[in-house]
């Protein structure tokens, strides 16, 4: 068990994390590499269960992760002057519960020393994904599994 100040994520503010300490909050869920589209007439974002190309939906990990911002047009870099653009990230993003100010779920890997964790108790999407390379473009929008009102 971590004790409260080995937990750099409750005793660093966001903007003073190293690089490292950033990336290792990712907690590997795939949550946000999910295709989803934003119907802006009603407010409307659409969740499917197709991944981007570049996720092992084995794993939940980018399989170029350095280049995939140029490979994938869609792709956006998380960062603590951009998580507050990016409301489609779900409330159990480690991200998003950093920058309310609260611990990390036990399942956390910086928690629980286990990057599987997440998987055995049912937080990520692993097994519930399709890949883009496996989806035919035109059949992605027939794939939409959850519909989420955007609110300010």
């Amino acid at each position: 068990m971590t004790n409260t100040s080995n937990k750099f994520w409750l005793n660093t503010p966001l903007y003073e994390m190293s690089h490292e300490q950033w990336e290792s909050l990712c907690d590997g869920c795939g949550k946000c590499c999910r295709i989803q589209y934003l119907d802006e007439t009603d407010s409307m974002l659409m969740q499917t269960d197709v991944a981007c190309r570049l996720l092992d939906t084995d794993s939940l990990r980018c399989t170029d992760y350095e280049n995939r911002l140029s490979k994938v047009p869609d792709c956006v870099q998380i960062t603590p002057q951009t998580l507050k653009d990016y409301y489609w990230l779900p409330e159990s993003c480690a991200y998003k519960t950093v920058a309310r100010g609260e611990d990390l779920p036990s399942w956390h890997h910086l928690l629980s020393g286990d990057p599987e964790l997440i998987h055995k108790e049912g937080h990520s999407l692993q097994g519930k994904l399709v890949s883009e390379r496996d989806v035919h473009e035109e059949e992605i929008e027939d794939r939409i599994i959850q519909w989420i009102a955007i609110t300010d």
